[in-house]
């Protein structure tokens, strides 16, 4: 099972032991998108929704599960995190973009935390949207880059 770092040498999954992993500056991006009848990108740039300001209600929960990515997936480690951004960019006529960044400095990466906060912003925009839109779809959420740790850095080619 060489390369699994999740499963032990039987196959069993684990938790990964970081306990002689250095401490080092670590930071990922992750970003998503969720795709949507034209009409609902502009109520949510207007800030026009019946249920309030969309996008910032979603950045809010794309922070506290960033927050809490330990409780979401189950091998992850607890992390105190020493930032977490999380930012929209309307792309018209029907995308809106989110992109996360997650920085620590900690011995284990924050890949999985980046990726949460995108998908949970997404997932309440479509939550706060589905009366309206039901049609909406959550795409291509992923890793953009991440540096630190031992296993080095990671750039998304475009």
């Amino acid at each position: 099972m060489s390369g699994w770092t999740h499963l032990d040498e039987h196959g069993q999954a684990r938790m990964v032991d970081v306990t002689d992993k250095a401490t080092t500056q670590r930071t990922a991006s992750a970003s998503g998108q969720i795709r949507m009848k034209p009409a609902t990108l502009e109520a949510i740039e207007s800030c026009n929704s019946k249920k309030g300001d969309v996008l910032a209600v979603a950045r809010v929960a794309g922070i506290q599960a960033a927050k809490r990515t330990d409780m979401l997936i189950p091998l992850c480690h607890s992390l105190g995190l020493d930032s977490v951004e999380v930012r929209f960019t309307h792309l018209p006529p029907d995308l809106l973009r989110i992109d996360s960044t997650v920085r620590t400095t900690g011995r284990t990466g924050v890949e999985m935390e980046a990726l949460v906060a995108v998908s949970t912003s997404a997932l309440t925009v479509y939550d706060m949207c589905k009366a309206v839109d039901r049609d909406m779809t959550i795409e291509q959420i992923r890793l953009e880059s991440k540096s630190g740790g031992r296993s080095g850095d990671f750039l998304r080619d475009s």
